[in-house]
């Protein structure tokens, strides 16, 4: 499983990377985005996969023993999706901004933009 989410984990990076060199600001974030996922993917499939082995102490042990899931990457990846989130969001409503302001949303034709921004 783990040789499948590094392909998987690749793959993203590389398509992210990809739209990040287009020209447009939209597909700019949208690579950003698919490299925010790769990341978290990253984590995740560094963190083990476990399966059935949940991080609870029995009832009646002071400590785990054995095989177990660790819960630190998950949390990571939790936090790393709320902010990915608000980050994205922040970013969307900027491009709209932008996009109104300029009429474009094509790279090239922002930096050749006439007149003060409004």
């Amino acid at each position: 499983m783990e040789v499948i989410l590094s392909f998987l984990t690749g793959s993203l990076y590389a398509a992210g990377l990809y739209l990040m060199m287009r020209r447009s600001l939209f597909k700019l974030i949208l690579g950003l985005m698919l490299m925010g996922h790769a990341a978290n993917l990253l984590l995740f499939t560094i963190g083990g996969l476990k399966r059935g082995a949940p991080p609870f102490i029995q009832e009646g042990m002071s400590r785990l023993t054995g095989d177990f899931a660790d819960p630190l990457p998950q949390a990571l990846i939790l936090t790393a999706i709320v902010i990915g989130f608000g980050l994205n969001a922040f970013a969307v409503m900027l491009i709209r901004r932008v996009h109104e302001t300029t009429g474009t949303d094509d790279l090239d034709e922002m930096r050749h933009a006439d007149g003060p921004i409004r």
